[in-house]
């Protein structure tokens, strides 16, 4: 399995998915397939994560690339005998290094079993996570997303998310965690999947096209076409 989430028409969940919300399964039309790939590796996952921390996209990947070239790799052990002013220079924090070298030590001392989460639950596991020292809540919930694969994990702090569905279900504005709440109901057990959805229609632009209306009247004309 080299997916997460292949997502297309006849996914199973997605096509449930589009049942139980209808205005969603117009956004999923529009967007067409999702393929999230599968991370083999957790540690060099939440390192990344930890590094990407208040940062933009353009620049955590550029530090994250040096920090590869100059370690040969992110890894435990690579991570613990990197000096402090290697990974100073390629860019990582004096604080962010204290983090992912804590991380490194965990994992090393057999503490931290990725594979021990699989059969917990989605906030015993944000527990297990956000007890690491320098992972908040997001970052746990990206994890069990991205990493994990978790089909019901919704981010009510994520602002993206707010806005795409503030948006999508045309709520006032500034209430985009209520509108987030309210429709999530119908997303039940799928919520990642709506998710990322939602987050695809910042991806390809539509939210900033201008309102939802303006959306379905480009969709018609598509479909007319």
């Amino acid at each position: 399995m080299t997916s997460l989430f292949e997502l297309h028409a006849d996914e199973p969940r997605l096509r449930q998915l589009c049942l139980q919300d209808t205005r969603l399964a117009m956004l999923v039309r529009a967007v067409g397939p999702l393929n999230v790939p599968k991370r083999t590796d957790g540690f060099e996952y939440l390192a990344k994560s930890l590094i990407n921390q208040q940062l933009s996209v353009k620049a955590a990947a550029t530090i994250c690339q040096r920090v590869e070239q100059q370690c040969g790799g992110i890894t435990p052990d690579s991570m613990l005998n990197t000096s402090e002013d290697i990974l100073r220079a390629a860019g990582v924090s004096r604080p962010k290094i204290g983090y992912i070298q804590g991380l490194a030590q965990l994992v090393k001392q057999g503490e931290i079993d990725f594979a021990a989460w699989e059969g917990m639950s989605d906030e015993d596991a944000i527990e297990a996570l956000t007890k690491i020292k320098g992972i908040g809540r997001w970052t746990a919930e990206m994890f069990l997303i991205f990493f994990m694969g978790w089909d019901n994990v919704l981010s009510m702090g994520d602002a993206g998310l707010r806005r795409a569905a503030l948006w999508l279900y045309e709520g006032e504005k500034g209430n985009g965690a209520a509108v987030l709440e309210q429709q999530s109901v119908a997303w039940e057990p799928y919520r990642s999947i709506a998710s990322l959805y939602l987050w695809e229609a910042i991806n390809q632009g539509h939210v900033v096209e201008g309102p939802y209306s303006k959306f379905c009247e480009k969709l018609a004309e598509q479909q007319r076409e």
